[in-house]
């Protein structure tokens, strides 16, 4: 006579074993999502042929920093139809370390650049200057930026939003 254990007992052996599975696919999963937050690169839509850019930020004067956006169109080879409008959103923020990390947001912007064949394919910067609440109360503050857009070709539709992409982490020092 054997003895076999009941399907109750069996789902619950189950679940257990499926617990460090399931951690690892969460872990990883976050891992994968986690990576691509951080690239620093151009995006280009390549439909409509822009390419929008944020620039390293750039501290001023006192408590001042500059998000500078880098906007590209081509639009000289496209004949009665060469017209791009770019429409640009923008966020920034101010790191915060800790077991809390919740940066502080600075604030948003939105832009609206046009491009047409005389424009001859040159690239445009977008000055975004910000003020850093607490830049005066210590001695350095990492700031950084994150752009998305979307682009009209001519009169027509709009393009779908790009994916978020942030500048790299500046530190930036109160100047006096």
């Amino acid at each position: 006579m054997s003895i076999t254990p009941s399907t109750g007992i069996r789902s619950t052996r189950a679940r257990i074993a499926l617990v460090p599975l399931l951690s690892l696919g969460l872990l990883g999963g976050s891992v994968a999502f986690a990576g691509p937050a951080q690239a620093h690169d151009d995006r280009r839509d390549d439909r409509h042929g822009c390419t929008v850019k944020p620039l390293d930020p750039k501290d001023l004067h006192g408590k001042w920093v500059d998000f500078s956006i880098k906007v590209k169109c081509d639009v000289k080879n496209d004949g009665k139809d060469s017209k791009r409008t770019v429409h640009i959103r923008q966020l920034r923020y101010e790191d915060e370390k800790g077991p809390r990390r919740t940066d502080d947001f600075l604030g948003r912007s939105h832009f609206i650049e046009e491009f047409n064949k005389h424009d001859d394919d040159k690239a445009r910067i977008i000055h975004s200057v910000d003020k850093v609440r607490n830049l005066d109360k210590r001695d350095a503050e990492e700031v950084y930026h994150v752009v998305s857009f979307r682009v009209q070709k001519g009169n027509g539709d709009w393009s779908d939003w790009t994916e978020w992409k942030m500048s790299e982490l500046v530190e930036v020092k109160a100047r006096h």
